[in-house]
């Protein structure tokens, strides 16, 4: 089952909110993203729906009769395409509720936002097929993708609690690293941080104990995506990671942008999901006609970095890696759910499926500095003539998402944002 495209999507339509009709607009009436917000610190947080340079308070504005993202990610899809038809028809140009609807309105300037759902869990996958070749080749240049890669989705349980919404900054964290002359390893900072380029599946509807869900079933799950920064201390991960996974060096940190980009909201950039000539196809479970038609995404992709020189000489930051979801994933939304209940596992609305690095097929598309310095040894140079393998204290990496197809209006996903704060002293 996937969202199709119907009027919501008409790009023709206008908003009453003139800001949403601008050519470059994020947020578009063809868009309509959900999020939380709230006016001041110690608010309760409320349930909004972007468009334009405002935020629609869809409980004031009489759509629902709640402030629980749960209860509106749990609707089924038929009420979901039902409640963005009323919204659509609502924010258009000439709607008899205009009147009544802006004062439900708060500018997104006096807004803070936060995590776009209550976040009860997180897994992070690795779908990006070009990334981990690339990683797997620095470590292993004769076999780099593991035999079970073309077969299964890989993933891992990450940790909810340190997920932050775009705009909060961290400090660089500590672990244990071992030089590979030492005898011992250290606790320091990480000498070696990193971005990951990701998108984050966000679940709506539950499904139950020991109940999995069918390839066929598992977009109705799926409420929509997100853009998602998973900050990575790759010396740390070097020494730790075997042999159960990574830990400290990921669960520090995570950046997820504050809007979810609905999968109606998505309907009209779906592509033929088609694996390259000669490798295994899916399992039977893994597999659809549905799938194969329309499972692909096309969100494009870019990584932007600010540095704390060009932040005090007034420049906006250099983009430095551009790749696309459609382009990057071995595994699609569906196969990530369906492989993570078919033994039983239970989701919960807000959950987090992260999709791992999304690299593109060319160097320059790498989706980490760990590929984009080739693990260090190879700096990129930025525009004022600096130089980084990894990040360091007063970086900030922006990542940005646009879906664009021709006969429809682009929709964005918002800022995913964060600032390397220095480490804290562990001594």
């Amino acid at each position: 089952m996937t969202a199709a495209v119907d009027a919501t999507h008409d790009p023709a339509l206008q908003s009453w909110v003139e800001t949403a009709n601008a050519l470059h607009c994020e947020f578009s009436i063809q868009n309509l993203p959900f999020g939380r917000f709230r006016e001041a610190q110690g608010q309760d947080w409320r349930i909004g729906v972007a468009i334009g340079d405002q935020i629609l308070d869809i409980r004031k504005a009489g759509l629902i009769d709640t402030s629980e993202m749960d209860r509106l990610l749990a609707l089924e899809p038929e009420a979901r395409s039902e409640l963005r038809k009323a919204l659509s028809q609502g924010l258009r140009r000439g709607s008899p509720l205009q009147t009544r609807w802006h004062e439900a309105l708060l500018p997104m300037s006096r807004a803070q936002l936060g995590l776009p759902c209550r976040i009860g869990d997180y897994t992070d996958f690795y779908v990006g097929i070009h990334h981990a070749t690339t990683v797997g080749k620095l470590f292993r240049p004769d076999n780099p993708l593991l035999p079970n890669y073309k077969w299964v989705p890989i993933g891992y349980h990450g940790r909810a609690s340190t997920i932050q919404p775009s705009g909060h900054d961290f400090h660089r964290p500590h672990g244990q690293i071992k030089a590979a002359d030492a005898e011992a390893p250290r606790l320091a900072p990480t000498q070696r941080l990193d971005f990951e380029l990701e998108l984050g599946v966000i679940i709506g509807r539950p499904n139950g104990l020991g109940q999995a869900i069918d390839i066929a079933d598992a977009e109705a799950h799926v409420f929509g995506l997100t853009l998602f920064n998973d900050w990575s201390a790759r010396d740390l991960q070097a020494w730790e990671y075997q042999p159960l996974g990574p830990f400290l060096s990921k669960n520090f940190a995570s950046t997820i942008s504050p809007w979810i980009v609905t999968m109606e909201a998505l309907a009209p950039f779906r592509k033929p999901f088609v694996r390259p000539l000669g490798d295994p196809p899916p399992l039977p479970y893994l597999d659809s006609p549905a799938q194969r038609e329309a499972g692909a995404i096309d969100v494009q992709l870019e990584v932007w970095i600010q540095t704390a020189a060009m932040r005090r000489a007034g420049l906006g930051g250099d983009c430095i890696s551009r790749s696309s979801f459609a382009d990057a994933a071995y595994w699609t939304v569906a196969q990530l759910v369906t492989h993570h209940t078919v033994n039983g596992c239970a989701l919960s609305g807000g959950d987090l499926l992260g999709t791992g690095t999304l690299s593109g097929p060319w160097p320059e598309q790498a989706g980490s500095l760990l590929e984009l310095s080739e693990g260090g040894k190879r700096p990129i140079t930025l525009s004022n003539g600096e130089q980084r393998s990894f990040l360091l204290d007063g970086d900030a990496i922006t990542l940005v998402g646009q879906c664009a197809k021709d006969g429809f209006r682009s929709i964005g996903f918002g800022p995913c944002t964060a600032r390397v704060d220095p480490a804290l002293n562990r001594s």
